[in-house]
């Protein structure tokens, strides 16, 4: 049964959920529903532990709700099989015997809440939310751990910029933010793949569901399935997997191009399929997810050499965006210096640099081979050194808004920019520009070049 539910007093999570509800009594499995259904997305039930597994080999659940006597096997002895196979649902177990063995029992296996029969609707309703509470707040903790343990915890804020590159991206993605494509996401380090693909989440319906970001790259070889399918190990418990604490939300996979072949193939079958099967589990479990990628490095290559797959190649570039290089996007760059300065001044504590037109014009013909990774960390160790590096200081008197907007100096940082792209020839220049070559040299007279 499933439908769309209002939060109430129980909570939000308790809106979303998929409930389970396992007892051998009609009575007790109807009570139950009836009181779940009308505060959660779906509720089933299951007369026996057998039409119970056979549930779960369909589909997954948030929450079981178990009665512990049944015919055949207790409910503890059923969880205990179900470990062993997958059961990635967390449990309560109901009973109307709260013997210490049974709670003992119960907690080395790993159920949720005991709740004691007989019991009234809001005590199963409790017992059901602090159980949903608990565990997304198990999934947030893991995601914080693993956000703070990435390398791309610098890689927030907004895709900035007005240059017709950076515009194009942008449009991209609010045409692609309401479908479920995948997207893959290309260009050199540094560029704002993280960021292009953080702003296509925050434009989706998926906002407000997990965004989690993944270094494929950074994550060994050995460890990698574990990380992102999850594991149900020789004890028989269970370890979630990135891909599951993303369900629901967006999971972005940077450096694809280095993920190990088995892994490669196991993640075919997730985006054919849109089911995952933990490592050491028998049973699949499906999944709700957006998947974004992301490289630097040229996957054709990789496939024609036989270090990608063909199959997953196609699959994954059903719609590709490169992202432009620093040095395409001249104009952005002051934008972005003065961005920066700011934001590190305020994260720091410490004063802002003035940035003069002579900075800014050193900044604008400057390469960025590093993009604007490269030029965020310069602005942040000048921010902490309380100096711009002597390469790019000028002594010019010109600062803040005037320097940034400014029309002849915007224009200046322009020509300059397509003159040292040119090796400093004006004919070339001028044909680039579409004006005059006496325009150019009239300018750059008049400014001392």
């Amino acid at each position: 049964m499933q439908k769309t539910a209002a939060p109430d007093e129980y909570g939000e999570n308790l809106a979303g959920a998929s409930i389970l509800v396992i007892d051998d009594e009609p009575g007790m499995r109807n009570f139950m529903t009836k009181i779940l259904m009308p505060r959660c997305k779906r509720v089933e039930q299951a007369a026996s532990a057998m039409e119970a597994s056979a549930i779960l080999d369909q589909t997954h659940f948030d929450l079981i709700i178990l009665d512990n006597i049944m015919p055949g096997k207790t409910g503890l002895q059923w969880v205990q099989e179900q470990r062993r196979v997958g059961l990635f649902a967390d449990t309560i177990l109901v009973t109307a015997y709260a013997d210490l063995e049974t709670a003992i029992q119960a907690l080395r296996i790993g159920v949720a809440d005991f709740v004691l029969k007989p019991f009234r609707a809001n005590q199963i309703l409790n017992s059901v939310a602090r159980a949903l509470d608990r565990k997304y707040l198990r999934r947030e903790n893991y995601l914080l751990k693993h956000e703070l343990s990435s390398e791309g915890t610098a890689a927030r804020g907004r895709l900035l910029g007005k240059s017709t590159a950076i515009c194009q991206a942008r449009e991209m993605l609010t045409r692609l933010a309401p479908l479920p494509t995948p997207v893959l996401f290309t260009g050199a380090s540094g560029t704002g793949k993280e960021i292009a693909a953080r702003t296509l989440h925050a434009q989706s319906e998926r906002a407000g569901k997990p965004f989690v970001a993944v270094n494929c790259a950074a994550i060994a070889p050995d460890r990698i399935a574990h990380e992102l399918f999850g594991l149900v190990d020789e004890q028989d418990r269970r370890k979630d997997g990135l891909f599951l604490h993303a369900d629901g939300g967006t999971l972005f996979l940077d450096e694809v191009a280095q993920m190990p072949d088995q892994v490669q193939a196991a993640l075919l079958r997730v985006l054919e399929d849109q089911r995952i099967r933990p490592v050491g589990a028998e049973r699949d479990i499906p999944l709700n997810l957006r998947f974004l990628f992301a490289t630097n490095a040229d996957l054709k290559q990789a496939v024609a050499e036989g270090r990608f797959r063909a199959d997953l190649y196609h699959r994954i570039n059903v719609v590709e965006i490169a992202m432009p290089p620093l040095r395409d996007r001249v104009e952005d760059i002051v934008e972005l210096a003065a961005l920066f300065m700011e934001q590190f001044s305020v994260r720091l504590g410490m004063p802002a640099l003035e940035l003069n037109e002579e900075t800014l014009l050193k900044f604008s013909r400057y390469d960025w081979p590093g993009n604007v990774r490269e030029l965020r960390n310069l602005i942040e160790r000048s921010v902490i050194l309380g100096e711009i590096p002597e390469e790019f200081s000028g002594t010019g008197a010109i600062t803040g808004t005037a320097a940034i907007e400014t029309l002849d100096l915007v224009t200046q940082r322009h020509i300059m920019h397509v003159l040292d792209a040119c090796d400093g020839n004006r004919a070339e220049a001028s044909r680039r520009l579409g004006v005059s070559r006496k325009t150019i040299d009239r300018k750059c007279a008049s400014w001392g070049f």
